[in-house]
Parts: C-alpha cells; structure tokens; sequence
C-alpha cells in the first residue's frame, strides 16, 4: 500500500467561512452571509482571515472586526471600535471598553447597511492612517 508525502490542501479562510455560514443553516448563517456581503461592498479591498481556532476576520491594515456567532446573536466585534464614530448608533454590546466595540445582532434585527458600511468603512481607514503614521 502507497502512502502519500503530499499534504492535504488546506481550506482558505474564505472557503472556511462558507462552511461556517452552510453549517449554520439558520437565521445565524444567513446573517452572517449578510454582513459578510456587506462589510465586502464597504471595503472591496478587505481580506478574509480565519483565528482563534474559528473565528471570522476582515481586515484591512489591520483587524476591522470579527464575525462570531451565538445561540442567540451574530456578534460583529470591531477591534478599534471605541475610536469610531457611530452615528447610526449600531454598537450596542462592549460598550464599557477602552478600545473594542461590538454590535449584538438578533434573529429579528433589521441591518442598517448604510451605517454598517460606513461604520465598515471608518475602521479600515483607522487602520491605513495609523499605519501611514508609524511609517
């Protein structure tokens, strides 16, 4: 019997999260694909990564946030989120925090995708500023 030396391939982040979102199968994964397609119109540029032994990241210079899923919420966890304006007023969990903020979404939230991208959008520019300055 041949044994084979090659590795097996391994999934990438993106194909990861498809088979968070599939394995799901209910309100959580289609939340998740939700604000996935969201956060990738926001900043088409974001990368997909895949930590903390199951865990959703977008980044983009840096950690925007992270998509974890619970019995009872989609918890997107922005990593320098206590730095962001938040005029649609979406952080509502993590709130005591000096530097993260998170934004609890229930089965029967409505997603304001407007204030979503934007919020999206002002935490990759946090990151690419903060960069360009340490440089």
């Amino acid at each position: 019997m041949k044994t084979s030396t090659a590795k097996p391939k391994e999934a990438s982040a993106s194909q990861l999260i498809d088979a968070r979102i599939e394995e799901l199968g209910d309100w959580r994964g289609a939340t998740l694909a939700r604000v996935r397609a969201i956060i990738q119109q926001a900043v088409p540029e974001v990368v997909e990564e895949w930590k903390w032994r199951g865990v959703p990241v977008w980044s983009h210079g840096g950690i925007i946030c992270t998509g974890e899923t619970y019995k009872a919420v989609v918890k997107l966890t922005f990593a320098k989120g206590a730095s962001l304006p938040d005029p649609g007023r979406l952080f509502n969990s993590s709130l005591e925090g000096n530097t993260r903020r998170a934004i609890d979404i229930h089965e029967a939230d409505k997603i304001d995708e407007k204030a979503l991208k934007a919020l999206v959008r002002a935490a990759a520019t946090l990151n690419t500023q903060k960069k360009s300055k340490s440089a």
